[in-house]
């Protein structure tokens, strides 16, 4: 007889919240594998880390970007919106991450991001959502406020303090990191900080930028508490070794039990 998947309590009343329709054809092919890990993912992992459903999900949401899982993001997105995050965060946390994947591994999820939203009714585009202009000296007005926001007061004058061989590189990440992306609509500046945390623990080899972005998250209010439910949250969409990697910068930055030294 075929197997059923053995789903414990919790596990099955999680997944019924978030998707009460969703059969995957998983259950036919591997039901083992469904249920060894809805209980870990769905059960132990939601129950043993407090956070909001909508935080739980951005966070999913965002690591499945900087891992590529292309296909878990398809399946998460309708529970994301299910579970109370909108689809103008949806937008903003896919666009945020082309400064820090790139285009190139960006570019297939805006189209599944599209898709769903459009199968649900969905009217595109959504209302605009810039709060900067083309303009260079609105972008790098915008950056610098952004960039002072997450990294302190230090960061005033950053564009002019690169490297002198390649000096547009400072520049850019003011008007375009900043200027274009963290100064919009629809996320809140410590949610924007949040979202490259786990876009950055999830690509992995990137272990200096999360160094600095740990403690821009702390700086915006993210504390060690939080950072460490998130990295807990994410463990089953990325696996151990780059969760333990990001553990140690959140150690390393904020001082292990709590000690933050950001």
């Amino acid at each position: 007889m075929p197997y059923t998947p053995q789903l414990t309590d919790a596990a099955r009343s999680f997944r019924d919240r978030m998707l009460p329709t969703y059969a995957s054809d998983l259950q036919r092919t591997d039901p083992e594998f469904v249920e060894r890990f809805a209980n870990f993912a769905f059960g132990d992992v939601v129950a043993d880390v407090d956070l909001p459903d909508r935080m739980r999900f951005m966070c999913w949401l965002a690591t499945c970007l900087g891992c590529q899982g292309v296909d878990e993001f398809r399946a998460l997105m309708p529970a994301a919106l299910n579970m109370g995050v909108e689809p103008e965060a949806v937008k903003e946390i896919v666009y945020q991450a082309v400064a820090y994947l790139g285009i190139g591994r960006v570019f297939p999820f805006l189209r599944v991001t599209n898709e769903i939203l459009e199968l649900r009714g969905i009217e595109l585009p959504l209302e605009p959502r810039a709060t900067t202009t083309p303009d260079e000296a609105s972008r790098y007005e915008g950056g610098e406020a952004a960039q002072v926001a997450c990294f302190g007061e230090q960061m005033h004058g950053y564009r002019d303090r690169g490297n002198p061989d390649y000096p547009h590189i400072a520049q850019w990440l003011v008007k375009n990191c900043f200027g274009d992306w963290y100064t919009r609509d629809g996320l809140t500046i410590a949610e924007r900080e949040l979202m490259t945390f786990c876009y950055l623990a999830a690509q992995g080899g990137c272990e200096s930028q999360l160094r600095g972005h740990t403690a821009a998250n702390v700086q915006c209010g993210n504390d060690r508490e939080l950072l460490v439910k998130v990295v807990s949250n994410n463990v089953p969409f990325i696996g151990y070794p780059r969760s333990l990697n990001a553990m140690a910068v959140v150690d390393e930055v904020t001082g292990p039990q709590g000690d933050e030294r950001a």
